[in-house]
């Protein structure tokens, strides 16, 4: 009956992208008095729109659900009274709600009987409300040098935003307000744009489809929400009664012409990349009208073809080569806008997105992993919505419907279902990995999204309410291998009987003797695809209350459930109200006062909930070791064991099977009910609190002149509810003496448990069982952060002059006690020793971007980012071992809590050094004639080559930030560092 709800739905009603209002105020410029009954208009020549309304008692013209299009521009053609009077053009973007005004000048006032041309109606200054947002522009998007045209990078010019440390290469590399990047929420033309498993784009949308970009990183409208952190909304291109378009072709040469570097890079994706490294796009986009003035369209695609090499390096079988491998990256969109009348509007936008990213074989630095054992990694994404505005007398409404599907197959192997061999010489020395990844991780989301919206109009309110739901069903093929994992050790006749057979690095597990002995054979026992369905309504009012002409009040509540939050509850979290209270406070006619206070209620991401799916069991051991917690107090006296466990991955271990003829998973069932598990997890008993954030700003803005504008915000973030992992079987507490340090043995660590480990087993109630766990972990949302920031910034329109610049400058701090679903405490449960800088704090963070222009058709632009130090997690150098308290979880170069700390220090209270980085594009312009154009671009990126160990995105694991040994120490070791000078070329053709 649901389904059959939901394709009703979808018949029935179709959507529009997000509502765009624009309130333009009318005063007189000689007495400030607000002017009713004058009549003004909207127009738009690039799709030939003109709409006009008469200003209301307050002086006031709301031009309802209007088109996200540059170009804009308000007319009055005059009266007996004004003279006639345009303002300069200007933009909307999706889900904006701008107020401008107009000041009419009498005709006493003017000698000459002219248009007059304003600039008082530019949408700079915010006169709404207290939402803190920054802007970028197609056209200033074009300008700033951007690695591959990926338009997250640039991102990290807006205040309030930085390169992200993630916790896996493909990480979001965007952080806003220091949060985890997986928690920014993205969207397209007010869309929902957000992979649900784990977090980021599910489609990366393109520059060359993106009209502009705006990042709302506080205080945002109670239409916002499913995000603590930040919003990213980008609003796509729209075609018009022109026919215009654009190809291109851009080459990133690499290591042949860049500056020199003994550390990897990063692709586009997010992984490391070396030797033979070169990058190849082209693409193109048009746009037009179907039918002039009614039907646009607008269509782009863009390619790219990552090409790189790494190194197999097998000295006993005599092999050293070079295997090529790429990464492609292929994205489809399209846009077709339809003008029924001036009421109702029609749009239908589809993305496509397909990369393959693509693990050949061998390593960066050399590896012994063969090409038959090579894999891609597949990231696909669809999203297709359609979209109809209209307007009835006072409301303007929005039915919105969007379907996207987004799969990620991690392992996609090339040589298909196959055994995993992994090699050893005598000396137990892996020498091979064959034939297989090893393991399974294909997740598939399909999502449908429907929203309603509505806004009524009255002469001092402007009320919004809506309703929504996104419904997302999961499915995820994960575990170990079902056709099984061979580990076999080789003599060292079989080994120079593979070395002479020339078959070198093709070699595959056909080849490997069929005598060989197997030390070990690992299957999985459940290879299926197990998911559920994650449903999260949402429910929104607010009321923009223009109290008098200086000053607006916006009353907002927001209501989000997610029942997911159920988890291995009765409930689910039911009472996650938002409200939202901010004003904007006219100074003068160039300045104002914003400020307000909201709560943002955050996403449950699914893997929080699949991990406790995968990494679970229903054997009878489990369930007595849970009923134990139970009856130690441990877990509540009402935990139902059935809705907690799951039939979840396992895999069976038998030793001295014959080679590749290891029995089938299916034959091995009965390994399940006794197989000991380092680490198991449970859903969580009590459910999951959504997490949130108190958000408070204070914000001034002021106009200096028509082309400068300052701003300076304070921003205050509470985060509360954060998710975190807890150890129910911790090890008890271990205070380590700096002066006198004593190392915990895994035994003894074990012995102090609440349910003690020996011999991977555990007595319960006088019964040894060994179908247990050692840890036995549930995600909580107890964690806590806090952000304090200070932002100062200026811009410059380009203006009369031959130059322009944006300076911002952020001052801040976040600390917190968690940094990711996956953290958990370094000893035992306590977590108030963990309370710390984030992993993405940053001190000082000055940006600039500055564009000049020396010639017509000429730009350069030098873009420069200096930032304070990255936190550095100091972790036990010395001892011989990085576990000090003997619990297990101390896994090194780990980040998100596992390591144990150098004794006497605490979380990240070390910094790297500054990063001081500088881009430079030039580009030029050549016109063919009226309607065409060629463009020649060069970029340089790190133009003085400084090797920054600090500041720039990238995988925790691989970064500097954790460094063995004492602050006091001044040890370093250097493990990366953001990449070198590097060259960008290309070249477009416009039309």
């Amino acid at each position: 009956m649901k389904k059959l709800f939901i394709w009703c739905m979808l018949f029935a009603i179709t959507i529009i992208h997000a509502q765009q209002d624009l309130t333009v105020q009318i005063v007189d410029a000689q007495t400030n008095a607000v002017v009713p009954s004058i009549t003004i208009s909207i127009l738009n020549k690039s799709q030939n729109s003109s709409i006009s309304q008469v200003s209301n008692s307050k002086g006031n013209v709301i031009f309802k659900n209007i088109s996200s299009l540059d170009g804009y521009q308000i007319n009055f053609l005059g009266n007996q009274e004004y003279a006639a009077q345009e303002s300069k053009l200007f933009d909307i973007r999706s889900n904006q709600n701008a107020i401008i005004e107009i000041r009419l000048n009498k005709k006493s006032a003017n000698e000459l009987q002219e248009v007059l041309v304003t600039g008082k109606s530019n949408t700079k200054i915010n006169r709404r409300d207290a939402e803190v947002s920054f802007e970028l522009k197609a056209k200033e998007i074009s300008e700033i040098p951007i690695e591959g045209r990926d338009i997250t990078r640039v991102l990290y010019r807006l205040p309030n935003v930085t390169q992200a440390t993630g916790f896996f290469p493909e990480s979001p590399n965007v952080s806003i307000n220091g949060a985890n990047g997986l928690y920014t929420s993205y969207l397209i033309d007010g869309m929902d744009n957000n992979e649900r498993f784990l977090g980021g784009q599910k489609f990366a949308i393109t520059s060359g489809f993106a009209k502009d970009v705006t990042v709302l990183t506080s205080n945002f409208s109670a239409e916002y929400g499913l995000t603590g952190s930040g919003v990213i909304d980008v609003t796509t291109k729209s075609g018009s009664n022109t026919f215009t378009g654009e190809s291109y072709f851009i080459t990133r040469p690499g290591p042949a012409i860049d500056g020199k570097s003994s550390f990897a890079q990063r692709d586009l994706s997010g992984n490391q990349v070396k030797d033979g490294f070169a990058r190849y796009q082209a693409g193109g986009a048009v746009g037009g009208a179907f039918v002039k003035d009614k039907t646009f369209y607008f269509f782009n695609f863009e390619h790219t073809t990552d090409v790189k090499d790494n190194l197999l390096n097998v000295p006993d079988l005599g092999i050293a080569s070079t295997i090529r491998g790429t990464n492609t990256f292929d994205y489809f969109s399209a846009k077709i806008d339809q003008i029924w009348n001036p009421n109702f509007k029609s749009s239908l936008r589809a993305n496509v997105g397909l990369v393959n990213i693509e693990n050949q074989g061998g390593g960066l630095n050399g590896g012994v992993s063969f090409p038959s054992a090579g894999n891609s990694q597949l990231r696909n994404s669809a999203l297709i919505s359609l979209k109809n505005a209209y307007t009835i007398q006072q409301i303007s409404a929005e039915t919105n419907v969007q379907y996207s599907r987004f799969r990620w197959d991690y392992s996609n192997a090339n040589n298909g279902p196959a055994p995993q061999v992994v090699v050893l010489n005598p000396n137990d020395e892996t020498i091979a990995v064959l034939g297989n990844p090893g393991y399974n991780f294909d997740a598939l989301e399909n999502t449908i999204q429907l929203q309603q919206k509505f806004k009524y109009y009255t002469d001092k309110h402007t009320i919004k309410f809506g309703f929504g739901l996104i419904s997302a069903n999961h499915e995820l093929l994960g575990g170990g291998n079902p056709n099984g994992n061979y580990t076999v050790k080789l003599t060292s006749d079989q080994i120079n009987t593979l070395r002479t057979s020339g078959v070198g690095s093709s070699l595959n597990i056909e080849d490997i003797p069929s005598n060989a002995l197997v030390t070990n054979y690992n299957v999985e026992l459940r290879p299926a695809v197990f998911g559920t369905t994650q449903n999260v309504y949402s429910a929104y009012i607010e009321d923009l209350w223009s109290v008098n002409q200086k000053l607006n009040l916006v009353l907002g509540l927001r209501y989000d459930y997610d029942n997911l939050s159920k988890g291995g509850a009765e409930k689910g979290d039911f009472n996650n109200l938002a409200p939202r209270l901010n004003l904007n406070y006219k100074l003068n006619e160039n300045s104002s006062l914003r400020g307000g206070y909201g709560i943002a209620f955050d996403k449950i991401n699914y893997a929080i909930y699949s991990d406790a799916l995968q990494q679970n069991t229903t054997s009878i051991s489990y369930a007595k070791q849970l009923q134990q917690f139970i009856d130690l107090g441990i877990l509540p006296s009402n935990t139902n064991i059935n809705a907690i466990t799951f039939n979840g991955n396992i895999s069976a271990n038998v030793a001295s099977v014959p080679y590749l003829q290891g029995p089938s998973g299916a034959s091995l069932q009965g390994q399940r009910e006794n197989a000991f598990s380092n680490e198991r997890r449970i859903l969580n008993p009590n459910g999951y609190d959504n997490p949130y954030t108190h958000q408070f700003t204070l914000g001034y803005q002021t106009q200096i002149n028509e082309d400068k504008l300052f701003f300076a915000d304070f921003v205050h973030n509470r985060g509360e509810n954060q998710f975190r992992l807890r150890n129910l079987n911790a090890a008890a507490a271990y205070t380590i003496d700096p002066n006198n340090v004593v190392i915990r043995t895994p035994e003894q660590a074990d012995a102090s448990r609440p349910i003690p480990i020996s011999n991977s087993s555990a007595t319960i109630n006088g019964e040894t069982l060994t179908g247990v766990a050692r840890n036995v972990v549930v995600s909580e949302t107890e964690g806590k952060s806090r952000y304090y920031a200070l932002s100062l910034n200026l811009q410059k329109t380009r203006g009369l002059d031959n130059y322009a610049y944006r300076l911002n400058y952020t001052l801040s701090s976040l600390k917190n006690d968690t940094e990711d679903i996956n953290f958990r405490a370094s000893d035992s449960n306590n977590f108030g020793r963990e309370w710390g800088p984030s992993i993405n704090d940053r001190t000082h963070n000055l940006n600039g971007i500055f564009n000049y222009y020396p010639l017509k058709s000429t730009s350069v632009t030098l873009a420069g980012l200096l930032q304070s130090g990255q936190p550095i997690n100091r972790i036990p150098l010395g001892f011989g071992t990085t576990d000090l308290n003997g619990d297990g979880a101390s896994f090194g170069d780990s980040y998100v809590g596992n390591s144990d700390r150098f004794p006497g220090e605490t979380r990240n209270n070390d910094r790297l050094p500054w990063s001081v980085n500088f881009d430079l594009g030039i580009q030029q312009k050549i016109n063919l004639n009226a309607n065409n154009s060629i463009e020649i671009r060069a970029d340089i990126f790190n133009i003085f080559n400084a090797e920054n160990l600090s500041g720039y995105s990238n995988n925790a694991t691989q970064s500097n930030q954790i460094q063995g040994g004492s602050v006091a120490s001044g040890l370093f070791t250097k493990r990366n560092a953001a990449p070198p000078r590097q060259f960008q070329f290309g070249v477009s053709y416009k039309f």
